[in-house]
C-alpha cells in the first residue's frame, strides 16, 4: 500500500525539482512499473504548490526519460539487418504520418507507453514531433489528476489510489512480465510482418520506398 506521508516527505523538501525526479524515475524503468500518480496527488494537496506548474514538472521528468528511451530505440534500428529495414519501410511511412496520434494517447493514458514508443522509435519516427506529442499528453494528464485531486480532495483519491495500487511486490512482477511479453510481441510483428501486403491494401502510399527523399526535398523546397 502507499504510505501518503512517506511521499510527502519524499518530495516536500524539495518542491517542483523532487516532482520531476520522480516523475523521471517513475518514467525511465522500462517494464518496472513505477507509478508517479500519487506525487501527483499528494503535492496538488500542497496548498503552497501551484497546481499547473506540478503538472508541468510532472510532465517535463516523464518527457525526458521516455525521449531518452525513445532515441535509444531509434538508434537501435540501426542494429537490424537490410532486409529487415526494407520490410519495415511502409511501417515507416505510416508511422510517419500517424504515430504522434498513437504516442499523444499512449502518453494521455495509463496504457505501458513503451508499447508504443519503442516501435515508433525503431520505425525512425521524428524525435521532434514525438517529444512534442509526448509532452502534450503527459501534461494534459497530470492536468487531469492535479485538478481532480484538488476538487475531489484527499479521501476519494486515496481509496482510488488504494485500488490502483501495484507498488505490492506480486503486482509489480506481474505487470513486468506481461509488460515484456507484449513488448517482445509487438516487436516480433513489426520485424516479421510483410508490412508492403498489409497497409498496401489500404494505404497504398506508404509503400513509396522514396517518399522520405520527396518529403526531405518538399521541406527544402519551403526554406
Amino acid at each position: 500500500m502507499i504510505d501518503f506521508q512517506d511521499i510527502y516527505s519524499f518530495y516536500s523538501s524539495s518542491g517542483y525539482f523532487g516532482i520531476f525526479i520522480i516523475s523521471f524515475i517513475g518514467s525511465i524503468l522500462v517494464f518496472v512499473p513505477v507509478p508517479y500518480f500519487p506525487i501527483l496527488v499528494t503535492s496538488a494537496l500542497d496548498k503552497s504548490l501551484d497546481p499547473n506548474i506540478i503538472a508541468l514538472s510532472s510532465a517535463i521528468g516523464a518527457v525526458l526519460a521516455k525521449t531518452i528511451i525513445f532515441i535509444a530505440s531509434y538508434y537501435g534500428r540501426n542494429i537490424l539487418s537490410n532486409r529487415t529495414k526494407t520490410r519495415m519501410q511502409p511501417l515507416q511511412n505510416l508511422l510517419a504520418k500517424y504515430g504522434g496520434i498513437g504516442a499523444f494517447i499512449a502518453a494521455l493514458t495509463p496504457i505501458p507507453d513503451d508499447l508504443v514508443y519503442i516501435p515508433l522509435g525503431l520505425a525512425k519516427y521524428s524525435i521532434k514531433k514525438f517529444t512534442i506529442v509526448t509532452f502534450l499528453g503527459k501534461f494534459i494528464m497530470g492536468l487531469a489528476v492535479v485538478w481532480g485531486t484538488v476538487f475531489l480532495g484527499r479521501p476519494i483519491m486515496e481509496k482510488m489510489i488504494a485500488v490502483s495500487d501495484t507498488n505490492n511486490q506480486f503486482s509489480a512482477i506481474v505487470v513486468a512480465i506481461l509488460t515484456v511479453i507484449l513488448l517482445i510481441l509487438v516487436l516480433f510483428f513489426t520485424f516479421k510482418m510483410d508490412w508492403g501486403k498489409i497497409i498496401g491494401r489500404w494505404f497504398p502510399w506508404a509503400l513509396d520506398n522514396n517518399i522520405d527523399e520527396k518529403n526531405k526535398n518538399k521541406n527544402k523546397n519551403k526554406k
